[in-house]
Order: C-alpha cells, then sequence, then structure tokens
C-alpha cells in the first residue's frame, strides 16, 4: 500500500496542497495528517502511521522535512522502516544520494 505522510506546522496552515501533490504524482491510497511543529516530539499520527505500516507498504512524502525533525532523525526513521521492508520515497528529494552522502549505504 502507498501511504503518505503529511504535516503542517500549525492548525492555520492546509495541507491540502502536500495531499494532492501526493495523490497526482504517487498515487497514495491513504494518509496520515499531523498539524504540528516538527519541534515537537508529540506527533500523534506519526506515531499512529509507523505502527500501521506493514512488509511492502510504501511511505511517500512530499519532501523529508515533512518527516523527520533533523538529518539524524530522518535516518533512524528510515533504518526503523527499512527493518520493517517498508520504502521510503520523498517526492521532492533522492533518498540514496541522501543515504551516500552520510556513509550509510
Amino acid at each position: 500500500m502507498r501511504v503518505g505522510y503529511v504535516r503542517v506546522s500549525s492548525v492555520e496552515q492546509n495541507e491540502e496542497r502536500q495531499i494532492f501533490e501526493l495523490k497526482q504524482k504517487a498515487n497514495v491510497e491513504k494518509f496520515f495528517v499531523d498539524k504540528v511543529s516538527s519541534k515537537s516530539a508529540h506527533r500523534p499520527k506519526f506515531d499512529e502511521m509507523m505502527n500501521c505500516l506493514r512488509e511492502g507498504d510504501e511511505l511517500i512524502v512530499s519532501e523529508f522535512s515533512r518527516l523527520a525533525r533533523s538529518t539524524t532523525d530522518l535516518l533512524n526513521i528510515v533504518d526503523s522502516l527499512t527493518k520493517k521492508d517498508v520504502k521510503v520515497r520523498s517526492l521532492k528529494e533522492q533518498l540514496i544520494p541522501l543515504l551516500l552522502k552520510a556513509n550509510l549505504c
């Protein structure tokens, strides 16, 4: 299943652009949407999504800044999902060059 994670920093911000992009460019089937700052460690829909993802799923985000709070956080999330055999993809950035730069491949 293609799963999309969408995050905006506040309740006032609109998540529709990210949702539209994920639907149009990646045929995302299920969405998890958080309206919280990335500085917040408590992201309820993120936690729900991490528990929901299963082997063979693909997590797609518009850009990695929507998923992680830092590069270290991103690498930890990707590592955790890779161990579950879940693919992670950003529409904006390519993951392999990022991992090569961090000497993780």
